[in-house]
Order: C-alpha cells, then structure tokens, then sequence
C-alpha cells in the first residue's frame, strides 16, 4: 500500500481529527493542550485520510506520541493496521530523541506498539491532571 504522511494544520484538527474522536466516542483534546504548531502527522492513501498523531518534543531527550487517532469510516482493518504501522514507524524514524514516550488504554493499539518495538513501562497507571 502507498501511504503519504503530511504534517497537522490548525484545519485539520477542526475538519477531520474533532469528527474523528467524535465518531469514536472520546472528547477531542483542547487545541491549547497540544503541542505548538499541531506538530504531528496525518496518513492517507489515495482515497483517504486513515490516521494521526501527535508529537511533543521536550526539552530533554524524549519525545511524547499522544492522541493516536483513526478515521472510523476506514472500515478496512487491515488498512488502518498497515497505516498506524507506517504512521508509527514514520514517527520513530523522524524524532531526533532518544526517547519515545506514549500512553494509552486501547489494547489493540497497545500491541502494535510493542510489535513496532516499544515496550511496556507499567501497567493501570493513573492520569492525572490539574487545570488550572
């Protein structure tokens, strides 16, 4: 499959990621909660947008994967295994850290993951966050 990375636009998330997470059942994280300039990435094919993340970079040597996203009308499991495959290895190869830092729940999404190379820290760890 020929897949494409394009990097997020301020657009991109009020045209397609907020539908995306909507459609999935989860709350779109606020656009001051991402990182600056919606520095991440969109993968599409030829005839669609199939998934997207984004990246935090920091002030050290690790970077944050976070609100790994994928477009529900893709109904081809296949596809959006081989697109979140291509999106994570496209963020491997391009983060000039040493560290790659991610959480989530999804189980599926997990073991891709850990099949692409990353390994498990922990285990029921608990998010927490002030607002202030």
């Amino acid at each position: 499959m020929d897949f494409k990375a394009r990097l997020i636009t301020e657009s991109d998330y009020d045209n397609i990621l907020q539908q995306w997470w909507k459609d999935w059942r989860w709350q779109a994280p606020p656009k001051d909660f991402l990182p600056t300039g919606f520095n991440g990435i969109i993968i599409s094919n030829d005839e669609s947008d199939i998934c997207a993340c984004f990246v935090y970079n920091t002030n050290s040597q690790v970077s944050w994967i976070e609100f790994i996203i994928s477009n529900f009308d893709v109904k081809d499991k296949q596809l959006r295994k081989d697109a979140l495959d291509y999106m994570i290895n496209t963020v491997k190869d391009s983060i000039q850290a040493k560290y790659i830092y991610t959480s989530m729940k999804q189980q599926s999404l997990i073991q891709r993951m850990k099949d692409l190379g990353f390994k498990e820290g922990s285990k029921d760890c608990t998010e927490l966050i002030f607002i202030k």
